[in-house]
């Protein structure tokens, strides 16, 4: 199937590896020009010289979307070299694990800004183009979280449901602009995080035991239905968040 995204222009954040990497390059692979962010300028290197490998165009635009100015510089300079943004993919590294009563002030503060604001502040910078084109895809990365809260993940439980009440509301103001806003909730997926907050075997295979699909997510599983929200074709498809989880959510919601 042809997304109908040759040509356009992409901002994908923290795309130096896992998810928002395989985002990248799944949007690549459909012709756009994709701007990768992240704050590892090495990484960056080698995601984008993968792609071009690949045959796809891409650009790294090395920053730190936890900062205000640093959005908008990177969407600033993805404009100047790639073109308006079209597709903007809002993809930013988890927060640190901690029960309610563990976690400080400026972990929250820190968290919010990482997490949320980054998302919001993104948004904001390339919504103008896009409603100027009456054409554009808003696709935030957040997590099974917003369905089910994780133990021990507080402050991702708590600012990607902000994420998604943000994504929700703000889709019902532009959607007459031909402007989507969606989210991709990943289930739990084989990438460093994973890792990190699972370093037991054991631990690895009990959670195994309850994804009815029996296996971690790969990256590409995920990218695939960024992909699709991004397309020509998702164009009626807004306000949504659509969990890839292999089946671990038991909500009817």
């Amino acid at each position: 199937m042809d997304l109908g995204l040759d040509g356009k222009t992409a901002l994908v954040s923290g795309a130096s590896k896992g998810i928002g990497r395989a985002v990248a390059q799944a949007l690549a692979a459909e012709g756009a020009r994709v701007a990768l962010v992240a704050r590892d300028a090495d990484a960056l290197a080698a995601a984008v010289e993968a792609i071009g490998e690949a045959g796809g165009e891409a650009l790294a635009v090395p920053g730190d979307v936890s900062q205000l100015a640093e959005v908008e510089r990177v969407v600033a300079e993805t404009r100047r070299r790639l073109g308006d943004v079209s597709v903007l993919v809002a993809n930013a590294g988890g927060p640190p694990a901690g029960t309610p009563t563990a976690i400080g002030e400026a972990a929250w503060d820190a968290a919010v800004d990482l997490t949320l604001m980054s998302a919001v502040r993104l948004g904001r910078a390339v919504l103008p183009a896009m409603q100027a084109a009456r054409w554009g895809r808003i696709v935030n990365i957040t997590s099974l979280s917003v369905r089910e809260p994780i133990l021990n993940l507080t402050l991702s439980n708590a600012l990607r449901a902000g994420v998604t009440a943000w994504a929700k509301t703000l889709s019902q103001e532009v959607a007459a602009d031909g402007v989507t806003v969606n989210n991709v909730g990943p289930g739990y997926t084989a990438t460093e995080r994973l890792e990190e907050l699972f370093t037991d075997a054991a631990a690895k295979r009990a959670l195994i035991e309850r994804i009815p699909a029996r296996r971690f997510a790969e990256p590409a599983e995920i990218a695939a239905a960024v992909a699709f929200l991004a397309s020509q074709q998702a164009g009626y498809i807004t306000g949504q968040t659509l969990v890839v989880d292999g089946g671990m959510v038991k909500g009817l919601m």
